[in-house]
């Protein structure tokens, strides 16, 4: 097929390879705009899917919108049978989603209708959720609301959004391969009304590890913002993020360490941290924090 192909993170990048080695053609790639990275955020920096189409030989484009008539127009002169998104950040207007020949089909990572939006991996975290996985759906002009041609589960167990998020880029991948391959007889099914819950943007705010919550909803915490924005607590000023941490048992003034290995009491249970990075600092176990930073017992952390 002649594919447009649409994405920006690492998450999208095994769908792109997958699409090209599967022998699709890839007439072009859009992109978010690079940003400011690099040596003191001042070098502009292309996106990991624009870093990957370059490689590979294929047009990048990165308009800031697709809302004006030129860059509709633009996007129907490709002539595409189809375009594959996969964590584009920009909205598709109707034009663009009617412009494919076969319209356009979406990687989702959720098992739709729960967790349409921005930030279904973290959500199903924090959620505490057994299991996610990955939709492909036909795109439509609502948030994530179009009818479903392929799902793929996982367990989420203790991994962590990072690893997460790479495991359901490749399976998503494969599972839009095999979607394309066997479009003709893939029925699409509309989603379920009961179900629907909506995975709002992460704020950064929500990185702080709240103590006074249960031990398990705090490891959680941990997980779904590893490896960003990093859960945190705050100590003399100074922030601390927590890669990694334990949810045990344990009693005491939620906030407060409870031994010198920075075991922190929580409303229920306590929690163990057993990595963590100091600002400015590479990450470390805490055993290696502590001998050069002790941590004493009663102390309060924010």
């Amino acid at each position: 097929m002649r594919i447009v192909f649409m994405g920006t993170p690492d998450f999208a990048v095994p769908a792109l390879v997958a699409l090209v080695e599967a022998g699709h053609e890839v007439v072009a790639v859009y992109s978010q705009p690079p940003r400011p990275g690099g040596r003191r955020g001042k070098e502009l920096t292309p996106s990991p899917v624009h870093k990957e189409a370059e490689v590979r030989g294929i047009e990048v484009r990165h308009p800031v919108s697709l809302k004006s008539t030129e860059e509709q127009e633009k996007f129907a002169a490709l002539e595409a049978d189809i375009a594959v998104v996969a964590a584009y950040g920009l909205l598709l207007p109707q034009a663009v989603l009617d412009a494919p020949r076969l319209g356009c089909l979406n990687i989702h990572a959720s098992i739709l209708p729960r967790w349409r939006g921005a930030a279904p991996i973290q959500r199903a975290i924090l959620a505490g959720d057994p299991t996610t996985g990955v939709t492909i759906m036909q795109m439509e002009a609502g948030l994530d609301t179009g009818p479903m041609l392929a799902t793929l589960r996982t367990t989420i167990d203790r991994k962590t959004a990072g690893q997460l998020t790479m495991e359901l880029a490749e399976k998503g991948a494969q599972l839009m391969v095999g979607t394309l391959r066997d479009l003709a007889v893939h029925r699409a099914v509309t989603q379920p009304e009961d179900g629907v819950t909506y995975a709002k943007k992460i704020d950064k705010a929500e990185a702080r590890l709240d103590f006074t919550r249960s031990a398990e909803q705090a490891e959680r915490q941990v997980r779904a913002f590893m490896p960003a924005p990093g859960a945190f607590f705050e100590l003399d000023g100074e922030r601390y993020k927590v890669l990694a941490a334990d949810p045990i048992e344990g009693s005491g003034e939620p906030g407060v360490t409870l031994d010198d290995s920075l075991t922190v009491a929580c409303a229920e249970g306590a929690i163990r941290v057993t990595r963590i990075q100091r600002a400015g600092k590479p990450a470390m176990d805490s055993a290696d924090l502590l001998r050069g930073r002790a941590i004493p017992a009663g102390t309060r952390l924010a």
